[in-house]
């Protein structure tokens, strides 16, 4: 089998409307200068963008993906002609060719999810089945926005009526005011659920360390990026105070060697991973974690509307949980089917799992697809 063409499409909803990106605003009442984000007015149509590989053997794998059309245009000259049986070759051809094309790292991401979808199309397997099963579901917490503490016991009961065991904050009011919310939460929602933190970089070292104390008496799951990941040194002082798990790579998971040197240097306890970096990427540093005795969490939705996470959540022994940010149980669905993916997961008793058909198992409404189709490159 051989790949024939790597092809980019820009997708336009004229019914819905696009984000209109964010805005930077400081926050108010601390001693120090730290901002956040609001939400800008705005937008045009809603668009997304599809990455398709294409083979002689009519096997045609398709991802999300944030690629743009030179980058699109890279990997179409390198793999057009290849094998797709070469996943690992490619890999690391592009991984370590990155700096050559002057890409940032993890740019490719898509085309490998494209290239184990294949695998798994020829196969007539799953994905989770050729990387080896370890659990049919995985359960799900669900992730809030910045609240007040109303909000966030509202959200939580949402969140229990689906099931759902576990929730993440996310809060960047500093960490005096996150205190009195967590220990208030806690007490309302009682010592057996599950809650998990993320600051989103609002804290100082001082801080981290103070909410931190605080969050090993609550029983918190972990502390997600209390800090700026760049400064390496407050993590390792941070990892070596605490015992409660520290998740600190977040705007470093791209970057596998940079991941994977945090964790060797104890800068955080757990890693971060996102598919939309490769699956390849991803199932390097699930290994690496095991081998540290620890886990990887998988951030967001994952591609094609959960599918490749709940994959892969299903596949690594070493991850906990799948992040959820819909407010039902067929919010995936609903997205995916805007688009024309007919099959993105819905959250059962508090759990995600991955259709049993082959590669990533997607089934598509074509003609609504195509329909959609504005660009191609």
């Amino acid at each position: 089998m051989k790949i024939t063409d790597v092809k980019l499409l820009v997708l336009e909803d004229p019914e819905a409307k696009g984000s209109g990106g964010h805005s930077i605003v400081r926050v108010e009442g601390l001693r120090r200068i730290q901002y956040t984000h609001q939400g800008r007015k705005g937008g045009g149509p809603l668009r997304t963008s599809f990455l398709e590989v294409h083979t002689d053997e009519g096997i045609v794998a398709r991802s999300n993906t944030t690629m743009n059309a030179y980058q699109a245009e890279i990997v179409r000259h390198h793999a057009v002609g290849r094998s797709p049986w070469e996943r690992e070759a490619l890999f690391q051809q592009l991984l370590k060719g990155t700096r050559w094309v002057y890409q940032p790292p993890g740019w490719f991401g898509e085309f490998d999810n494209c290239l184990w979808d294949i695998l798994g199309r020829a196969a007539s397997l799953p994905v989770y089945a050729l990387v080896g099963k370890v659990r049919d579901r995985l359960p799900v917490y669900l992730t809030g926005g910045d609240m007040s503490l109303e909000g966030y016991l509202g959200h939580i009961e949402q969140a229990q009526q689906m099931g759902i065991g576990t929730y993440k904050f996310h809060s960047y009011k500093g960490g005096k005011a996150d205190i009195a919310i967590y220990r208030a939460v806690r007490d309302a929602v009682g010592p057996e659920y599950g809650l998990i933190t993320d600051p989103v970089c609002s804290y100082d070292l001082r801080e981290a360390i103070e909410v931190g104390q605080v969050l090993e008496e609550l029983d918190f799951v972990w502390l997600e990026e209390p800090m700026h990941e760049q400064k390496m040194n407050q993590y390792q002082e941070l990892c070596r105070v605490l015992t409660i798990p520290i998740l600190g790579t977040e705007m470093l998971m791209h970057d596998i060697g940079l991941t994977s040197q945090w964790l060797i240097q104890g800068a955080t306890d757990r890693l971060r991973g996102n598919a939309r970096h490769g699956t390849t990427q991803v199932l390097k540093l699930a290994h690496m974690a095991e081998m540290y005795g620890t886990n990887i969490e998988l951030n967001g939705t994952g591609g094609l509307d959960g599918l490749v996470h709940a994959h892969l959540g299903c596949c690594i022994d070493n991850t906990d949980f799948y992040e959820f940010f819909g407010g039902s149980t067929d919010s995936l669905r609903k997205m995916g089917e805007g688009w024309g993916l007919l099959n993105a997961p819905l959250i059962e008793d508090g759990h995600i799992a991955p259709p049993d058909g082959p590669g990533w198992g997607a089934q598509w409404d074509e003609e609504r697809f195509r329909s959609l189709v504005v660009e191609e490159h």
